[in-house]
Protein backbone atom coordinates (compact mmCIF):
# COMPACT_ATOMS: atom_id res chain seq x y z
CA UNK A 1 0.00 0.00 0.00
CA UNK A 2 1.28 3.35 -0.29
CA UNK A 3 2.45 5.27 2.32
CA UNK A 4 0.79 8.45 3.59
CA UNK A 5 2.43 12.05 2.52
CA UNK A 6 4.14 13.58 5.46
CA UNK A 7 3.89 17.52 4.87
CA UNK A 8 6.75 18.62 6.92
CA UNK A 9 5.99 21.93 9.37
CA UNK A 10 6.93 24.99 8.58
CA UNK A 11 9.51 25.92 10.86
CA UNK A 12 9.85 29.67 10.33
CA UNK A 13 6.45 30.19 11.44
CA UNK A 14 6.50 31.59 14.86
CA UNK A 15 4.11 29.65 16.96
CA UNK A 16 2.66 32.05 19.68
CA UNK A 17 -0.70 31.00 19.64
CA UNK A 18 0.04 30.83 23.74
CA UNK A 19 1.06 34.36 23.53
CA UNK A 20 -2.51 35.23 21.73
CA UNK A 21 -4.17 32.68 24.37
CA UNK A 22 -2.66 34.84 27.16
CA UNK A 23 -3.92 38.19 26.10
CA UNK A 24 -7.28 37.02 27.06
CA UNK A 25 -6.48 38.14 30.45
CA UNK A 26 -5.05 41.61 29.40
CA UNK A 27 -8.61 43.93 28.97
CA UNK A 28 -8.29 46.38 26.51
CA UNK A 29 -10.34 49.52 26.61
CA UNK A 30 -12.13 47.51 29.77
CA UNK A 31 -12.91 44.51 27.44
CA UNK A 32 -11.81 41.08 27.19
CA UNK A 33 -9.80 40.33 24.01
CA UNK A 34 -11.95 37.72 23.14
CA UNK A 35 -10.74 37.68 19.12
CA UNK A 36 -7.41 37.15 20.64
CA UNK A 37 -8.57 33.42 21.19
CA UNK A 38 -10.15 33.04 17.77
CA UNK A 39 -6.66 34.29 16.42
CA UNK A 40 -5.09 32.02 18.80
CA UNK A 41 -7.07 28.86 17.29
CA UNK A 42 -6.51 30.05 13.69
CA UNK A 43 -2.20 30.31 14.60
CA UNK A 44 -2.46 27.05 16.46
CA UNK A 45 -4.16 25.19 13.14
CA UNK A 46 -1.93 27.07 10.55
CA UNK A 47 1.28 26.44 12.36
CA UNK A 48 1.09 23.57 14.67
CA UNK A 49 -2.42 21.00 13.66
CA UNK A 50 -2.42 20.80 9.89
CA UNK A 51 1.70 20.99 9.24
CA UNK A 52 2.02 17.97 11.59
CA UNK A 53 -1.31 16.45 10.38
CA UNK A 54 -0.66 13.47 8.34
CA UNK A 55 -1.93 13.61 4.64
CA UNK A 56 -3.88 10.60 3.18
CA UNK A 57 -5.26 10.58 -0.63
CA UNK A 58 -8.67 9.48 0.60
CA UNK A 59 -10.80 7.70 3.44
CA UNK A 60 -10.13 4.60 2.13
CA UNK A 61 -6.07 4.99 2.32
CA UNK A 62 -6.53 6.50 5.74
CA UNK A 63 -8.84 3.39 7.24
CA UNK A 64 -6.48 1.07 5.54
CA UNK A 65 -3.49 2.40 6.75
CA UNK A 66 -4.86 3.00 10.52
CA UNK A 67 -6.35 -0.58 10.68
CA UNK A 68 -2.61 -2.17 9.12
CA UNK A 69 -0.38 -0.54 11.15
CA UNK A 70 -2.70 -1.24 14.11
CA UNK A 71 -3.69 2.06 15.17
CA UNK A 72 -7.79 1.33 14.87
CA UNK A 73 -9.70 -2.06 15.65
CA UNK A 74 -10.20 -3.87 12.08
CA UNK A 75 -13.50 -5.99 14.47
CA UNK A 76 -14.61 -2.26 14.44
CA UNK A 77 -14.26 -1.46 10.57
CA UNK A 78 -15.63 -4.68 9.42
CA UNK A 79 -18.99 -4.48 11.42
CA UNK A 80 -19.90 -1.97 8.74
CA UNK A 81 -19.61 -1.77 4.78
CA UNK A 82 -16.98 1.31 3.58
CA UNK A 83 -19.91 3.10 2.11
CA UNK A 84 -21.54 3.47 5.29
CA UNK A 85 -18.52 4.35 6.85
CA UNK A 86 -17.90 6.86 4.11
CA UNK A 87 -21.31 8.21 4.54
CA UNK A 88 -20.57 8.79 8.48
CA UNK A 89 -17.69 10.64 8.22
CA UNK A 90 -19.57 12.60 5.39
CA UNK A 91 -22.12 13.33 7.45
CA UNK A 92 -20.01 14.10 10.27
CA UNK A 93 -17.40 16.78 8.41
CA UNK A 94 -20.65 18.35 6.17
CA UNK A 95 -21.60 19.83 10.00
CA UNK A 96 -18.23 22.17 9.62
CA UNK A 97 -17.32 21.78 13.24
CA UNK A 98 -14.77 24.80 14.40
CA UNK A 99 -13.15 24.94 17.79
CA UNK A 100 -13.97 28.28 18.81
CA UNK A 101 -11.54 28.26 21.83
CA UNK A 102 -7.94 27.80 21.63
CA UNK A 103 -8.38 25.80 25.03
CA UNK A 104 -10.66 23.57 23.34
CA UNK A 105 -8.46 22.66 20.29
CA UNK A 106 -5.30 22.08 21.99
CA UNK A 107 -6.59 20.03 24.72
CA UNK A 108 -7.80 17.91 22.04
CA UNK A 109 -5.29 17.77 20.12
CA UNK A 110 -2.59 17.06 22.60
CA UNK A 111 -4.71 14.91 24.43
CA UNK A 112 -7.00 12.99 22.57
CA UNK A 113 -6.11 12.96 18.70
CA UNK A 114 -4.55 9.74 17.36
CA UNK A 115 -0.81 9.97 16.95
CA UNK A 116 1.47 8.15 15.56
CA UNK A 117 4.02 6.04 17.50
CA UNK A 118 6.37 8.16 18.21
CA UNK A 119 3.87 11.10 18.99
CA UNK A 120 4.78 13.47 16.69
CA UNK A 121 2.12 13.19 13.60
CA UNK A 122 -1.49 13.86 14.27
CA UNK A 123 -3.34 10.82 12.76
CA UNK A 124 -7.05 12.40 13.88
CA UNK A 125 -9.17 15.59 13.42
CA UNK A 126 -11.91 15.63 15.83
CA UNK A 127 -14.19 14.76 13.15
CA UNK A 128 -12.27 11.46 13.33
CA UNK A 129 -12.45 10.74 16.59
CA UNK A 130 -16.10 11.25 16.83
CA UNK A 131 -16.75 9.02 13.74
CA UNK A 132 -14.86 6.01 15.56
CA UNK A 133 -16.88 6.82 18.70
CA UNK A 134 -19.72 6.53 16.45
CA UNK A 135 -19.01 3.34 15.10
CA UNK A 136 -17.35 1.65 17.84
CA UNK A 137 -20.39 2.53 20.61
CA UNK A 138 -23.58 1.67 18.06
CA UNK A 139 -21.89 -1.54 17.82
CA UNK A 140 -22.69 -2.12 14.01
CA UNK A 141 -26.13 -0.70 14.70
CA UNK A 142 -26.14 1.69 11.29
CA UNK A 143 -28.77 4.23 12.45
CA UNK A 144 -27.75 4.32 16.24
CA UNK A 145 -24.09 5.12 14.46
CA UNK A 146 -25.69 7.81 12.81
CA UNK A 147 -27.31 9.10 15.67
CA UNK A 148 -24.46 9.18 17.69
CA UNK A 149 -22.54 11.35 15.22
CA UNK A 150 -25.09 13.80 15.08
CA UNK A 151 -25.29 14.23 18.85
CA UNK A 152 -21.90 14.22 19.50
CA UNK A 153 -20.74 16.68 16.58
CA UNK A 154 -23.37 19.05 18.14
CA UNK A 155 -21.88 18.13 21.21
CA UNK A 156 -24.90 17.55 22.71
CA UNK A 157 -23.36 14.43 24.01
CA UNK A 158 -19.55 14.23 25.09
CA UNK A 159 -18.17 10.64 26.22
CA UNK A 160 -16.40 10.48 29.57
CA UNK A 161 -12.11 10.76 28.81
CA UNK A 162 -11.58 7.18 28.25
CA UNK A 163 -14.45 6.39 26.33
CA UNK A 164 -13.87 9.39 23.96
CA UNK A 165 -9.63 8.69 24.03
CA UNK A 166 -9.81 5.06 23.35
CA UNK A 167 -13.43 4.09 21.53
CA UNK A 168 -12.06 1.97 18.15
CA UNK A 169 -8.40 1.78 19.04
CA UNK A 170 -6.58 -1.09 19.05
CA UNK A 171 -3.84 -0.13 21.34
CA UNK A 172 -5.79 1.08 24.07
CA UNK A 173 -7.33 1.30 27.76
CA UNK A 174 -10.56 0.82 28.86
CA UNK A 175 -13.76 2.88 27.99
CA UNK A 176 -15.07 3.11 31.98
CA UNK A 177 -13.46 6.63 34.30
CA UNK A 178 -13.83 5.20 37.51
CA UNK A 179 -13.89 1.70 39.87
CA UNK A 180 -14.76 1.10 43.20
CA UNK A 181 -13.42 -1.67 45.18
CA UNK A 182 -14.54 -2.57 49.03
CA UNK A 183 -11.90 -4.25 51.07
CA UNK A 184 -12.58 -7.08 53.75
CA UNK A 185 -10.65 -7.34 56.55
CA UNK A 186 -8.08 -10.41 55.90
CA UNK A 187 -4.60 -10.33 54.14
CA UNK A 188 -6.67 -12.32 51.04
CA UNK A 189 -8.56 -9.69 50.05
CA UNK A 190 -6.09 -6.54 50.93
CA UNK A 191 -3.40 -8.10 48.22
CA UNK A 192 -6.03 -9.24 45.71
CA UNK A 193 -7.18 -5.60 45.96
CA UNK A 194 -3.73 -4.12 45.44
CA UNK A 195 -3.81 -6.95 42.48
CA UNK A 196 -7.07 -5.33 41.69
CA UNK A 197 -6.05 -1.46 41.69
CA UNK A 198 -2.75 -2.31 39.44
CA UNK A 199 -4.96 -3.82 36.84
CA UNK A 200 -7.37 -1.12 36.45
CA UNK A 201 -5.30 1.58 36.64
CA UNK A 202 -3.15 0.75 34.05
CA UNK A 203 -6.77 0.73 32.17
CA UNK A 204 -6.38 4.56 32.62
CA UNK A 205 -9.56 4.48 35.09
CA UNK A 206 -9.90 6.67 38.82
CA UNK A 207 -9.92 3.57 41.52
CA UNK A 208 -11.64 4.06 44.95
CA UNK A 209 -10.30 1.95 48.06
CA UNK A 210 -13.04 1.61 51.20
CA UNK A 211 -10.83 0.59 54.22
CA UNK A 212 -13.62 0.76 56.90
CA UNK A 213 -13.67 -2.89 57.17
CA UNK A 214 -10.26 -3.31 57.54
CA UNK A 215 -9.27 -3.62 61.53
CA UNK A 216 -7.85 -0.70 63.26
CA UNK A 217 -4.09 -0.22 64.61
CA UNK A 218 -3.49 -2.43 68.18
CA UNK A 219 -6.38 -4.77 67.58
CA UNK A 220 -6.30 -8.39 67.20
CA UNK A 221 -4.81 -10.96 64.89
CA UNK A 222 -5.60 -14.62 65.54
CA UNK A 223 -5.42 -13.42 69.06
CA UNK A 224 -2.89 -11.83 69.80
CA UNK A 225 -3.43 -8.53 71.23
CA UNK A 226 -2.05 -5.13 69.78
CA UNK A 227 -1.04 -7.16 66.09
CA UNK A 228 -2.12 -5.29 63.67
CA UNK A 229 -0.87 -1.98 61.69
CA UNK A 230 -4.01 -0.47 61.11
CA UNK A 231 -5.04 1.09 57.29
CA UNK A 232 -2.36 3.80 57.07
CA UNK A 233 0.66 1.34 56.04
CA UNK A 234 -1.87 -0.26 53.77
CA UNK A 235 -2.73 3.68 52.18
CA UNK A 236 1.15 3.41 51.39
CA UNK A 237 1.00 0.45 49.26
CA UNK A 238 -2.24 1.85 47.37
CA UNK A 239 -0.24 5.10 46.82
CA UNK A 240 2.64 3.15 45.26
CA UNK A 241 0.06 1.03 43.50
CA UNK A 242 -1.20 4.11 41.57
CA UNK A 243 2.03 5.92 40.81
CA UNK A 244 3.44 2.99 39.75
CA UNK A 245 0.29 1.76 37.21
CA UNK A 246 -0.95 4.70 34.25
CA UNK A 247 -2.29 4.20 31.03
CA UNK A 248 0.39 4.05 28.34
CA UNK A 249 1.91 7.40 29.80
CA UNK A 250 -1.18 9.19 28.38
CA UNK A 251 -3.38 8.98 31.65
CA UNK A 252 -2.04 8.87 35.26
CA UNK A 253 -3.02 6.49 37.70
CA UNK A 254 -5.65 8.38 40.56
CA UNK A 255 -7.16 6.91 43.68
CA UNK A 256 -9.15 7.50 46.66
CA UNK A 257 -9.21 5.72 49.81
CA UNK A 258 -12.58 6.08 52.37
CA UNK A 259 -12.52 5.50 55.96
CA UNK A 260 -15.95 5.94 57.82
CA UNK A 261 -15.50 8.39 60.82
CA UNK A 262 -16.38 6.32 63.46
CA UNK A 263 -13.28 3.93 62.83
CA UNK A 264 -10.31 4.33 65.28
CA UNK A 265 -7.96 4.85 62.86
CA UNK A 266 -9.75 8.48 61.70
CA UNK A 267 -7.10 10.53 63.38
CA UNK A 268 -3.89 8.93 62.09
CA UNK A 269 -6.00 8.41 58.85
CA UNK A 270 -6.52 12.76 58.32
CA UNK A 271 -3.03 13.21 59.56
CA UNK A 272 -1.72 11.54 56.38
CA UNK A 273 -2.89 14.33 54.71
CA UNK A 274 -1.55 17.11 56.79
CA UNK A 275 1.96 19.23 55.11
CA UNK A 276 4.11 18.34 58.65
CA UNK A 277 3.33 14.70 58.53
CA UNK A 278 6.19 12.43 59.13
CA UNK A 279 7.83 11.01 55.91
CA UNK A 280 7.12 7.80 57.00
CA UNK A 281 3.46 8.09 57.12
CA UNK A 282 2.50 11.01 54.80
CA UNK A 283 0.33 10.16 51.95
CA UNK A 284 1.28 12.56 48.86
CA UNK A 285 -0.80 11.89 46.40
CA UNK A 286 -4.02 9.65 47.34
CA UNK A 287 -7.08 11.50 47.89
CA UNK A 288 -8.55 10.87 51.25
CA UNK A 289 -12.98 10.61 51.96
CA UNK A 290 -14.98 10.26 54.56
CA UNK A 291 -17.47 8.10 55.18
CA UNK A 292 -20.25 10.05 57.43
CA UNK A 293 -23.25 8.39 59.01
CA UNK A 294 -26.36 10.99 60.18
CA UNK A 295 -24.77 9.85 64.15
CA UNK A 296 -21.71 12.16 63.58
CA UNK A 297 -23.40 15.11 62.81
CA UNK A 298 -25.79 14.24 65.82
CA UNK A 299 -23.24 14.03 67.92
CA UNK A 300 -21.75 17.48 66.52
CA UNK A 301 -24.57 19.36 67.72
CA UNK A 302 -24.84 17.53 70.84
CA UNK A 303 -21.12 18.48 71.65
CA UNK A 304 -21.09 15.19 72.85
CA UNK A 305 -18.42 12.52 73.20
CA UNK A 306 -18.24 9.86 70.37
CA UNK A 307 -17.19 6.78 70.02
CA UNK A 308 -14.99 4.77 67.83
CA UNK A 309 -15.44 1.15 67.03
CA UNK A 310 -13.07 -2.11 66.53
CA UNK A 311 -14.54 -3.35 63.04
CA UNK A 312 -13.01 -6.41 63.99
CA UNK A 313 -14.85 -6.81 66.82
CA UNK A 314 -18.10 -5.64 64.86
CA UNK A 315 -17.82 -7.61 62.50
CA UNK A 316 -17.42 -10.59 64.84
CA UNK A 317 -20.58 -9.86 66.59
CA UNK A 318 -22.40 -8.77 63.56
CA UNK A 319 -21.35 -11.31 60.99
CA UNK A 320 -20.51 -8.46 58.79
CA UNK A 321 -17.90 -6.54 57.71
CA UNK A 322 -17.99 -2.88 59.48
CA UNK A 323 -18.74 -0.95 56.26
CA UNK A 324 -22.00 -3.17 55.96
CA UNK A 325 -23.53 -1.85 59.62
CA UNK A 326 -25.80 0.61 59.94
CA UNK A 327 -23.87 2.79 62.51
CA UNK A 328 -26.91 5.51 63.16
CA UNK A 329 -29.31 2.76 63.73
CA UNK A 330 -27.18 0.76 66.04
CA UNK A 331 -24.65 3.17 67.64
CA UNK A 332 -26.56 2.78 70.96
CA UNK A 333 -26.44 -1.25 70.79
CA UNK A 334 -22.70 -1.28 69.91
CA UNK A 335 -21.88 1.32 72.83
CA UNK A 336 -23.42 -0.75 75.08
CA UNK A 337 -22.29 -4.28 73.60
CA UNK A 338 -19.17 -5.27 75.84
CA UNK A 339 -17.97 -7.80 73.11
CA UNK A 340 -16.66 -4.57 70.91
CA UNK A 341 -13.96 -2.21 72.01
CA UNK A 342 -14.29 1.39 71.72
CA UNK A 343 -12.28 4.30 72.18
CA UNK A 344 -14.27 8.11 72.91
CA UNK A 345 -13.33 11.28 71.39
CA UNK A 346 -14.75 14.94 71.34
CA UNK A 347 -17.43 14.66 68.39
CA UNK A 348 -16.53 18.79 67.53
CA UNK A 349 -12.74 18.32 68.28
CA UNK A 350 -12.53 15.85 64.95
CA UNK A 351 -15.13 17.92 62.86
CA UNK A 352 -12.41 20.86 63.80
CA UNK A 353 -9.61 18.44 61.82
CA UNK A 354 -11.68 17.88 59.26
CA UNK A 355 -12.65 21.28 58.18
CA UNK A 356 -8.65 22.10 59.20
CA UNK A 357 -7.35 19.78 56.97
CA UNK A 358 -9.82 20.28 54.30
CA UNK A 359 -8.52 24.72 54.23
CA UNK A 360 -4.96 23.03 54.44
CA UNK A 361 -4.80 20.38 51.80
CA UNK A 362 -8.73 20.06 49.89
CA UNK A 363 -9.45 16.84 51.47
CA UNK A 364 -11.00 14.59 52.98
CA UNK A 365 -14.22 14.21 50.49
CA UNK A 366 -17.37 13.51 52.31
CA UNK A 367 -19.76 11.48 51.52
CA UNK A 368 -22.91 11.57 53.86
CA UNK A 369 -23.89 7.54 53.29
CA UNK A 370 -27.37 7.79 55.19
CA UNK A 371 -28.22 10.38 52.90
CA UNK A 372 -27.18 7.84 49.88
CA UNK A 373 -29.31 4.71 51.35
CA UNK A 374 -31.87 6.20 51.97
CA UNK A 375 -32.44 8.04 48.04
CA UNK A 376 -30.74 4.24 47.07
CA UNK A 377 -33.99 2.58 44.81
CA UNK A 378 -31.58 -0.46 44.68
CA UNK A 379 -31.66 -3.64 47.10
CA UNK A 380 -28.33 -3.70 48.89
CA UNK A 381 -26.35 -1.07 51.20
CA UNK A 382 -24.04 1.81 49.48
CA UNK A 383 -20.92 1.70 51.17
CA UNK A 384 -18.19 4.26 49.59
CA UNK A 385 -18.10 6.38 46.59
CA UNK A 386 -15.51 6.83 43.93
CA UNK A 387 -12.53 9.83 43.66
CA UNK A 388 -14.86 12.74 42.47
CA UNK A 389 -17.98 11.38 45.01
CA UNK A 390 -20.77 11.55 42.33
CA UNK A 391 -20.96 7.21 42.30
CA UNK A 392 -23.49 5.55 44.58
CA UNK A 393 -24.18 2.19 44.01
CA UNK A 394 -24.64 -1.25 46.14
CA UNK A 395 -21.85 -2.91 46.60
CA UNK A 396 -21.66 -6.59 48.37
CA UNK A 397 -18.63 -8.26 49.65
CA UNK A 398 -16.27 -11.15 48.88
CA UNK A 399 -15.01 -14.38 50.58
CA UNK A 400 -11.40 -15.21 49.39
CA UNK A 401 -9.43 -18.13 50.25
CA UNK A 402 -5.78 -18.79 50.80
CA UNK A 403 -5.39 -19.82 47.25
CA UNK A 404 -6.51 -16.70 45.88
CA UNK A 405 -10.14 -17.80 44.87
CA UNK A 406 -13.59 -16.59 45.64
CA UNK A 407 -15.74 -18.34 47.95
CA UNK A 408 -18.00 -16.12 47.48
CA UNK A 409 -17.40 -13.76 44.94
CA UNK A 410 -19.20 -9.78 45.90
CA UNK A 411 -20.33 -6.94 43.44
CA UNK A 412 -17.42 -3.86 42.88
CA UNK A 413 -18.47 -0.57 40.56
CA UNK A 414 -17.64 0.37 37.46
CA UNK A 415 -18.32 3.67 36.33
CA UNK A 416 -19.60 4.12 32.91
CA UNK A 417 -20.32 7.83 32.03
CA UNK A 418 -21.15 10.87 29.62
CA UNK A 419 -22.13 14.20 29.97
CA UNK A 420 -24.49 16.18 28.17
CA UNK A 421 -23.67 19.92 27.60
CA UNK A 422 -27.19 21.70 28.78
CA UNK A 423 -26.54 24.59 26.38
CA UNK A 424 -26.68 22.28 23.50
CA UNK A 425 -28.81 19.59 24.44
CA UNK A 426 -31.35 22.56 25.57
CA UNK A 427 -31.20 23.13 21.71
CA UNK A 428 -31.92 19.75 20.28
CA UNK A 429 -34.67 18.97 18.01
CA UNK A 430 -35.82 16.58 20.33
CA UNK A 431 -34.54 16.50 23.83
CA UNK A 432 -35.81 13.05 24.62
CA UNK A 433 -34.36 11.16 21.89
CA UNK A 434 -30.74 12.45 22.45
CA UNK A 435 -31.08 11.50 26.07
CA UNK A 436 -32.51 7.60 24.93
CA UNK A 437 -29.27 7.76 22.31
CA UNK A 438 -26.89 8.91 24.96
CA UNK A 439 -28.22 5.71 27.38
CA UNK A 440 -27.82 3.14 24.48
CA UNK A 441 -23.75 4.39 24.00
CA UNK A 442 -23.79 3.84 27.46
CA UNK A 443 -25.05 1.12 27.79
CA UNK A 444 -22.54 -0.55 25.12
CA UNK A 445 -19.60 1.28 26.98
CA UNK A 446 -21.32 -1.21 29.86
CA UNK A 447 -21.34 -4.60 27.48
CA UNK A 448 -17.60 -3.64 25.83
CA UNK A 449 -15.93 -3.05 28.34
CA UNK A 450 -13.65 -5.90 29.46
CA UNK A 451 -12.79 -6.12 33.86
CA UNK A 452 -11.80 -9.70 33.25
CA UNK A 453 -8.69 -9.66 35.48
CA UNK A 454 -11.29 -7.81 38.52
CA UNK A 455 -13.95 -10.58 39.23
CA UNK A 456 -15.70 -8.23 41.25
CA UNK A 457 -15.90 -5.32 39.15
CA UNK A 458 -16.70 -7.79 36.32
CA UNK A 459 -19.46 -9.39 38.29
CA UNK A 460 -20.81 -6.03 39.09
CA UNK A 461 -20.82 -4.76 35.77
CA UNK A 462 -22.64 -7.85 34.37
CA UNK A 463 -25.51 -7.97 37.28
CA UNK A 464 -25.88 -3.67 37.23
CA UNK A 465 -25.54 -2.70 33.52
CA UNK A 466 -25.13 0.87 35.83
CA UNK A 467 -24.32 3.94 33.61
CA UNK A 468 -24.16 7.49 34.40
CA UNK A 469 -25.17 10.49 32.14
CA UNK A 470 -24.91 13.55 33.52
CA UNK A 471 -24.51 17.24 32.38
CA UNK A 472 -21.96 19.88 32.24
CA UNK A 473 -21.99 23.82 30.87
CA UNK A 474 -24.78 24.97 33.01
CA UNK A 475 -23.29 28.05 33.95
CA UNK A 476 -23.02 28.76 30.40
CA UNK A 477 -26.15 28.31 29.45
CA UNK A 478 -27.78 30.53 32.47
CA UNK A 479 -25.18 33.07 31.48
CA UNK A 480 -26.36 33.25 28.54
CA UNK A 481 -30.27 33.34 29.47
CA UNK A 482 -29.33 35.77 31.60
CA UNK A 483 -29.87 34.13 34.78
CA UNK A 484 -28.39 34.79 37.68
CA UNK A 485 -26.62 31.62 39.58
CA UNK A 486 -28.62 30.62 42.36
CA UNK A 487 -31.82 32.58 41.63
CA UNK A 488 -35.05 31.42 41.88
CA UNK A 489 -35.31 30.84 38.26
CA UNK A 490 -32.22 28.57 38.15
CA UNK A 491 -33.32 26.64 40.88
CA UNK A 492 -36.53 26.07 38.42
CA UNK A 493 -34.46 25.29 35.64
CA UNK A 494 -32.38 23.33 36.92
CA UNK A 495 -34.35 21.08 38.94
CA UNK A 496 -36.52 20.78 35.28
CA UNK A 497 -33.52 19.69 33.26
CA UNK A 498 -32.89 17.15 35.63
CA UNK A 499 -36.46 15.56 36.05
CA UNK A 500 -36.51 15.48 32.25
CA UNK A 501 -32.59 13.72 31.89
CA UNK A 502 -34.17 11.46 34.92
CA UNK A 503 -37.74 10.78 32.46
CA UNK A 504 -35.73 10.21 29.68
CA UNK A 505 -32.83 7.33 31.48
CA UNK A 506 -35.94 5.60 32.49
CA UNK A 507 -37.38 5.72 29.19
CA UNK A 508 -34.46 4.74 26.79
CA UNK A 509 -33.64 2.10 29.73
CA UNK A 510 -37.10 0.54 29.61
CA UNK A 511 -37.05 0.04 26.19
CA UNK A 512 -33.15 -1.62 26.24
CA UNK A 513 -34.74 -3.53 28.74
CA UNK A 514 -37.87 -4.68 26.13
CA UNK A 515 -35.49 -5.60 23.31
CA UNK A 516 -33.32 -7.35 25.27
CA UNK A 517 -35.86 -9.29 27.68
CA UNK A 518 -33.47 -8.78 30.53
CA UNK A 519 -33.66 -6.25 33.71
CA UNK A 520 -30.57 -5.82 35.88
CA UNK A 521 -30.25 -8.64 38.80
CA UNK A 522 -32.42 -8.16 41.85
CA UNK A 523 -34.99 -5.64 39.44
CA UNK A 524 -37.67 -7.42 41.68
CA UNK A 525 -36.16 -6.19 44.77
CA UNK A 526 -36.00 -2.89 43.74
CA UNK A 527 -38.01 0.41 44.01
CA UNK A 528 -38.59 0.25 40.68
CA UNK A 529 -40.36 -2.82 40.35
CA UNK A 530 -42.52 -1.93 44.06
CA UNK A 531 -43.52 1.65 42.72
CA UNK A 532 -42.01 3.04 45.63
CA UNK A 533 -39.44 4.86 43.92
CA UNK A 534 -42.23 6.44 41.47
CA UNK A 535 -44.89 7.36 44.53
CA UNK A 536 -41.34 9.09 46.02
CA UNK A 537 -40.86 11.02 42.45
CA UNK A 538 -44.64 12.35 42.67
CA UNK A 539 -43.81 15.72 44.61
CA UNK A 540 -40.85 16.18 42.51
CA UNK A 541 -42.56 15.91 38.72
CA UNK A 542 -43.29 19.38 37.12
CA UNK A 543 -45.47 19.86 34.34
CA UNK A 544 -45.75 22.81 31.77
CA UNK A 545 -48.94 24.10 34.14
CA UNK A 546 -46.71 23.98 37.03
CA UNK A 547 -43.68 26.33 35.84
CA UNK A 548 -43.69 29.11 37.96
CA UNK A 549 -40.98 31.89 35.79
CA UNK A 550 -42.25 32.81 32.54
CA UNK A 551 -38.56 32.78 31.51
CA UNK A 552 -38.46 29.12 32.67
CA UNK A 553 -41.38 28.30 30.43
CA UNK A 554 -40.26 30.36 27.51
CA UNK A 555 -36.92 28.21 28.00
CA UNK A 556 -39.00 24.90 27.44
CA UNK A 557 -41.17 26.17 24.77
CA UNK A 558 -39.75 23.51 22.22
CA UNK A 559 -39.13 20.72 24.87
CA UNK A 560 -41.73 17.96 25.48
CA UNK A 561 -42.38 17.82 29.15
CA UNK A 562 -43.99 14.69 30.34
CA UNK A 563 -47.44 14.75 32.01
CA UNK A 564 -48.56 12.98 35.29
CA UNK A 565 -49.91 10.37 32.94
CA UNK A 566 -47.27 10.01 30.92
CA UNK A 567 -44.97 9.34 34.44
CA UNK A 568 -47.63 7.20 35.70
CA UNK A 569 -48.00 5.35 31.78
CA UNK A 570 -43.72 4.98 32.65
CA UNK A 571 -44.20 3.36 35.95
CA UNK A 572 -46.05 0.90 34.71
CA UNK A 573 -43.96 -0.20 32.01
CA UNK A 574 -41.27 -0.25 34.43
CA UNK A 575 -42.74 -2.34 36.51
CA UNK A 576 -43.73 -4.56 33.80
CA UNK A 577 -40.66 -4.73 31.34
CA UNK A 578 -38.31 -3.66 33.78
CA UNK A 579 -35.26 -1.78 33.87
CA UNK A 580 -31.89 -2.51 31.94
CA UNK A 581 -29.55 -0.58 33.68
CA UNK A 582 -29.58 -0.34 37.71
CA UNK A 583 -28.56 3.05 37.76
CA UNK A 584 -28.79 5.11 35.48
CA UNK A 585 -27.26 8.86 36.21
CA UNK A 586 -24.10 10.76 37.62
CA UNK A 587 -23.01 14.13 37.79
CA UNK A 588 -19.35 13.86 37.24
CA UNK A 589 -17.21 16.82 37.22
CA UNK A 590 -15.78 17.78 33.72
CA UNK A 591 -12.46 18.37 33.10
CA UNK A 592 -11.05 17.69 29.88
CA UNK A 593 -13.60 17.18 28.15
CA UNK A 594 -15.37 21.11 28.98
CA UNK A 595 -12.64 21.97 27.30
CA UNK A 596 -12.98 20.31 24.02
CA UNK A 597 -17.04 21.06 24.68
CA UNK A 598 -16.07 24.91 25.41
CA UNK A 599 -18.10 24.67 28.32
Amino acid sequence: MQSPKIIPANKKVEANYFELNNQLNIPKDNKIQLAKDKEAVRTYFLTYVNPNTVFFHNLKEKIDYLVDNDYIEEELVNQYSFDFIKSLFKRIYAKKFRFNTFMGAYKFYQQYSLKTNDGKRILERYEDRIAFNALYLADGDESLANDLADEMISQRLQPATPTFLNAGRKRRGELSSCYLISLEDDMNAIGRGINSALQLSKRGGGVGINLSSIRAKNDPIKGIENAAAGVVPIMKLYEDSFSYANQLGQRQGAGVVYLNVFHPDIVDFLATRKENADEKVRIKTLSLGLVVPDKFYELIKQNAKMYLFSPYDVERVYGQPFSYVDITAEYDNMVNNPEIRKSKINARELETEISNLQNEAGYPYIINIDTANRENPIDGRIVMSNLCSEIFQSMTPSVINDRQEYDVLGTDVICNLASTNVTNLMASPDFGKSVKVAMRALTNVSLKTNTASVPTIENGNKRNHAVGLGAMNLHGFLAKNKIHYGSPESVEFTDLYFMLLNYWTLVGSNEIAIERGESFVDFEKSDYYSGDYFARYQDRITTRDDIKHDSVKALFDHVYIPSREDWETLATNVREHGLYNSYRQAIAPTGSISYINES
